[in-house]
């Protein structure tokens, strides 16, 4: 048994991890100011878990919450790129300074491993596909910058103070507790809601962007082997499924399992939007052990029959 602190555990991936390691029989410790997570995410297990809720851009008052712990899986964030364009100063403390503050009281505390959440939006404007690590990062949106800026203080403080880190560089992660109520929400969750209401999704651009999509287990699954494998400290990994889909192809499979033939409306693509996303996770099956476990098909499956019970 091990002792985990879930930073943002909250929100939509830290909950999905610790549901899993208490499962296993972890201890866990949360930490989450619920600016973006949700407390009905943690409310059927709120009996066991250690929460405290505090603010990541506040060191002092976070450092008890590392005291006594083995790994560190860094999720707090303030995500979505539109939301990072529309208030970058919030974006950027959050981001980076929240991690700067995570990892200083992680390296303090004798912490074994930070594992923490990038993006795949690191990649930017790069056209080249699949997306590689070795690639240039070639951000265009400021949650991206702040994303490659995690990175940098992570792989700078393993270098500096022998504090072992490891980036995720998540591509378009989906599932169940998604929130599909924010002007910023991620795609899956918004067109589930929305076919389900019976009313048209709304698709920026012209669909034919495509995107890498990871169901949340996948996410959980590379998480944990990154805690505790031999290799890997310092280095970035893309978390996928190698795979990709447009959202036009992604509209026609909802379509299907939900027996409808509502259409989408269509508006000008938004600032800061990649085009097309494809991970190569070569490395990171050979370096950290990772080895998606759940298709695409069926994760859209068990997603849309979460948000079809929840509009029951």
């Amino acid at each position: 048994m091990a002792s985990f602190l879930v930073t943002g555990g909250g929100g939509f991936i830290g909950s999905h991890l610790v549901h899993h390691l208490l499962k296993r029989g972890d201890e866990v410790r949360v930490l989450d100011d619920f600016s973006t997570g949700r407390r009905e995410n943690l409310a059927d297990i709120a009996g066991d878990i250690e929460l405290l809720e505090e603010d990541i851009r506040n060191l002092e008052a976070i450092r008890p919450a590392f005291a006594g712990v083995d790994y560190v899986l860094h999720q707090a964030a303030i995500p979505s790129v539109p939301r990072s364009v529309a208030d970058p100063v919030r974006s950027h403390e959050a981001n980076c300074t929240g991690t700067l503050n995570v990892l200083i009281a992680a390296r303090d505390a004798g912490v074994k491993r930070v594992v923490q959440a990038s993006s795949s939006s690191v990649y930017g404007s790069n056209p080249n596909l699949p997306k590689v690590e070795t690639m240039r990062p070639m951000p265009i949106s400021p949650y991206a910058a702040t994303k490659l800026m995690q990175e940098a203080y992570a792989s700078a403080f393993y270098a500096s103070f022998g504090l072992e880190t490891v980036s995720l560089r998540y591509f378009n992660v989906f599932g169940p507790r998604q929130d599909p109520t924010s002007q910023y929400a991620a795609v899956i969750p918004i067109f589930c809601t929305r076919l389900l209401e019976g009313k048209s999704p709304t698709v920026y651009g012209d669909g034919e962007q495509s995107r890498d999509f990871t169901y949340v287990d996948n996410v959980v699954q590379a998480n944990l082997s990154a805690a505790t494998a031999a290799e890997g400290a310092g280095q970035a990994f893309n978390i996928a499924c190698g795979e990709r889909l447009s959202l036009n192809e992604l509209l026609d499979r909802l379509r299907t399992i939900l027996d409808t033939d509502i259409e989408a409306v269509y508006e000008d693509a938004r600032a800061g939007d990649v085009k097309h996303s494809l991970a190569d996770i070569s490395a990171a099956r050979e370096v950290i052990g990772y080895a998606p476990q759940v298709d695409f098909d069926e994760g859209l499956a068990q997603t849309v029959e979460f948000f079809a019970n929840l509009a029951e």
